[in-house]
């Protein structure tokens, strides 16, 4: 395989289209136009790659896919352009989250760890993720935006935060209080940092989390669910996922799901959707950590 080229599993990687939707696009659309290998696996050149990103995010905004092929490199690039890059503010290098930002973008992947390991035991995993983690993800989200951040500066942030916030819950003690909450995404939402984030603070309120990672088809969190005697099912909805599309699949879910047991739907990706029946939106970390307080003192 030539370096230039990537396996049909890198690009759903990559851009976050499945390979279902990949296949679909190559029949209908006549593009992407990937090459094989020997064993007959597509394989599709990076500039494909690069242009299907474009075209998920635009989809993203509300853009149709079938217009989106029809139009060259040029005038695709043209419907999303970035946010100009803002002046540099001199206080924001000296800040801490700044400083942070820094030394990701410096590739220091241990001194990034160091730092944030002791931001940590300063204080406590509850305040941590409130006023570290949470603010810092947007901050990662806009760089990338303004173009100050690169895609793999991007992904090193993500790596090294998930392995910290995963062996921060593995040190708790394992939950024992109602409720029994199963935690995950739905397909074509590969976000996991905002589950992590809820999963640390309900936990430490010690409700029982079943982190199911993301991803998961709707059938199979309704069956996850009755395995667990789950108590309510919480999404996650980064501010990446199609907001047209939110709405839809929750009241699906709603439906699937037996009566009894809740579902809450949070992350910065809800923070425009109109309320739903029998669905609870929690638009912040505190609003989660309210939802718990009030599930309690409805059956207490």
């Amino acid at each position: 395989m030539n370096i230039s080229e990537f396996n049909i599993a890198a690009v759903e990687r990559d851009t976050g289209l499945s390979k279902d939707v990949l296949r679909v696009w190559e029949r209908r659309y006549g593009f992407p136009v990937p090459t094989r290998d020997a064993n007959g696996e597509r394989l599709y050149p990076a500039e494909q790659v690069e242009r299907l990103r474009l075209i998920k995010r635009l989809m993203d905004q509300g853009h149709r896919p079938g217009k989106l092929f029809a139009k060259p490199a040029e005038e695709l690039a043209g419907l999303a352009p970035r946010r100009t890059r803002p002046a540099p503010d001199p206080a924001l290098d000296h800040d801490e989250l700044g400083e942070l930002l820094a030394l990701i973008k410096r590739h220091d992947a241990a001194g990034y760890q160091q730092t944030m390991q002791q931001r940590l035991a300063r204080k406590g995993l509850f305040s941590f993720v409130q006023d570290t983690i949470a603010p810092l993800t947007v901050r990662v989200g806009e760089a990338w935006e303004d173009s100050s951040f690169e895609v793999f500066e991007e992904h090193l942030f993500t790596e090294l935060t998930k392995r910290l916030l995963r062996h921060a819950i593995a040190t708790l003690p394992v939950g024992s209080a109602a409720p029994r909450i199963v935690l995950t995404s739905v397909p074509d939402e590969p976000h996991v940092l905002g589950l992590l984030m809820v999963e640390a603070l309900l936990a430490l309120e010690g409700a029982q989390c079943i982190p199911l990672g993301t991803q998961m088809p709707l059938l199979e969190i309704v069956r996850a669910a009755g395995a667990h005697r789950a108590d309510v099912v919480a999404l996650s909805f980064s501010i990446a996922f199609p907001q047209r599309q939110i709405g839809g699949l929750l009241e699906q879910l709603r439906l699937m799901l037996p009566a009894e047991i809740e579902l809450w739907a949070g992350g910065r990706g809800i923070a425009r959707q109109s309320p739903l029946a029998g669905t609870t939106l929690l638009a912040t970390l505190d609003e989660a950590v309210a939802a718990i307080h009030d599930w309690r003192a409805a059956r207490a």
